[in-house]
């Protein structure tokens, strides 16, 4: 598991643009609920950054043409991923948000890949929160922004990426392994109250065999 991260945006990179909430939802066919989400999650949104070839000197690629950086300030605790996934969907370049909420701040992320009329964006990722005043670390050394965004993504991920394995791949895999976790749980209820006894047998054999998947799933190197 890595620690919590904080970058340094590259000066050059500033965009520093003041989006009203109102492009999300003429664009974003948000529903009633996520409306009142917006108005009250939400007290401004600004395009802090743009990570491109013109402003990093970084390549874009057909993957990750460009980086987007939003800082997102919250009216209250926090902002619910519903939200994020709103705005994210009407940008059709990766985002990298930066959650503020009075001295505090977190930076959010998710597995979004382009192509067609609508993104596919994966489960958001986030590090803990963090004084507003942290100090930020450096962006990655990266040979082009598919990288960079890749480094991002995994500093943010909840276990260590495996050698040779992308950050697209690891949110995969962690997915897989939330998936076995909520069957496990559920496997175990259900134990608890099955009265059979060849039932009850049934019941531990399948969640063996998914204890033992999840544990190669979660492991810091494939198991043999």
């Amino acid at each position: 598991m890595t620690e919590p991260v904080l970058y340094l945006w590259p000066p050059a990179a500033k965009f520093g643009r003041v989006v009203p909430k109102t492009k999300f939802y003429e664009h974003g066919n948000v529903r009633t609920a996520l409306h009142k989400k917006f108005v009250d999650d939400i007290q401004r949104i600004t395009w802090a950054y743009k990570l491109a070839g013109d402003t990093i000197r970084l390549h874009g690629t057909a993957a990750v043409p460009e980086i987007q950086v939003f800082i997102v300030e919250a009216k209250g605790a926090d902002v619910s991923d519903d939200v994020l996934t709103a705005i994210d969907r009407t940008v059709h370049f990766p985002i990298v948000f930066e959650i503020t909420g009075g001295d505090r701040v977190r930076t959010v992320a998710a597995q979004k890949t382009l192509g067609g009329k609508a993104p596919s964006i994966g489960a958001y990722y986030s590090s803990g929160w963090l004084p507003a005043d942290a100090e930020r670390q450096p962006l990655p050394t990266s040979i082009d922004l598919n990288g960079l965004y890749e480094k991002i993504l995994s500093a943010l991920l909840p276990m260590d990426v495996r050698a040779g394995e992308t950050a697209s791949e690891a949110t995969g895999r962690l997915d897989r392994a939330q998936r076995l976790q909520r069957e496990i749980a559920a496997l175990g209820r259900k134990l608890r109250t099955e009265p059979q006894l060849n039932r009850k047998i049934e019941l531990r054999r399948q969640l063996k065999e998914r204890t033992v998947v999840l544990t190669e799933l979660t492991g810091a190197t494939p198991s043999d």
